[in-house]
């Protein structure tokens, strides 16, 4: 269903855009479009990892918003990220449809009272099956998908992880490296952790860079990227389940 008003949505962008994603898409901002934008919406762009925000008299007119991923940790004490937390408490208690991933996920976890650490089992890279609960409370934004899988696999990139979550939501998916790879709360707060949004070659190109600056070890690096070449991350299912979130009632 589509969503009231002038279906008008809000990118909170917490990274900024790498040459490879520049070069080939334009920006993070095209590849979040491309994901999530239908025909006829307005999609505006806040760069909050540079301290650019919505003002809060214009908040109102937007019917969801969705955070980015970032290189910055969740739980940390940069001026953005905490200006950013004050923000999501203030959509959170307006009732605004707000998505996140990846960082976005933790930050908004952070933001609601939940724990966000470093990950116990360090890096989570490459694709990764992703189990949903058995007993999935009712979703509004699960109408008109067919049956939903009792796993999908997706595109991971994180090293932090949700530890709990808020008072009051709920984990809907997990992995068997992180324990919250998927919370809602109420029907207007999802976060999900892994990259709904990635295709296989952002991946690769972030992989790279993490191996040339050390980040992670070369041969860790070639055994994801051969993995990435036999398996496919279930994007349309997970696109779909995005979409129904920010644009259901």
């Amino acid at each position: 269903m589509e969503a009231v008003g002038e279906n008008r949505y809000a990118l909170l962008m917490a990274a900024r855009d790498s040459d490879y994603v520049t070069k080939v898409y334009g920006g993070y901002f095209n590849v979040f479009l491309d994901a999530f934008a239908d025909e006829g919406e307005t999609w505006d762009m806040f760069s909050v990892v540079d301290g650019v925000f919505p003002e809060m008299d214009e908040i109102h007119k937007y019917n969801g918003f969705v955070i980015s991923g970032s290189p910055y940790d969740a739980y940390g004490n940069d001026p953005w990220v905490l200006k950013l937390c004050s923000l999501l408490q203030k959509l959170d208690s307006m009732g605004k449809k707000v998505l996140g991933v990846c960082f976005g996920h933790q930050v908004l976890c952070r933001a609601l009272g939940g724990k966000v650490e470093r990950a116990c089992g360090g890096w989570d890279l490459g694709l990764r099956e992703v189990s949903m609960v058995e007993d999935l409370p009712p979703h509004g934004f699960f109408d008109g998908l067919q049956e939903i899988p009792s796993s999908l696999t997706i595109i991971e990139c994180h090293q932090d992880e949700v530890r709990e979550v808020p008072m009051g939501a709920k984990v809907i998916a997990f992995s068997d490296q992180t324990g919250v790879e998927m919370f809602m709360l109420d029907h207007h707060i999802l976060g999900i952790q892994g990259h709904p949004e990635y295709t296989k070659d952002i991946l690769c190109s972030i992989i790279d860079r993490l191996a040339n600056s050390n980040s992670i070890k070369k041969e860790f690096a070639e055994l994801v990227k051969s993995r990435l070449e036999i398996a496919e991350p279930d994007r349309k299912f997970w696109l779909k389940i995005c979409k129904n979130f920010l644009k259901s009632p």
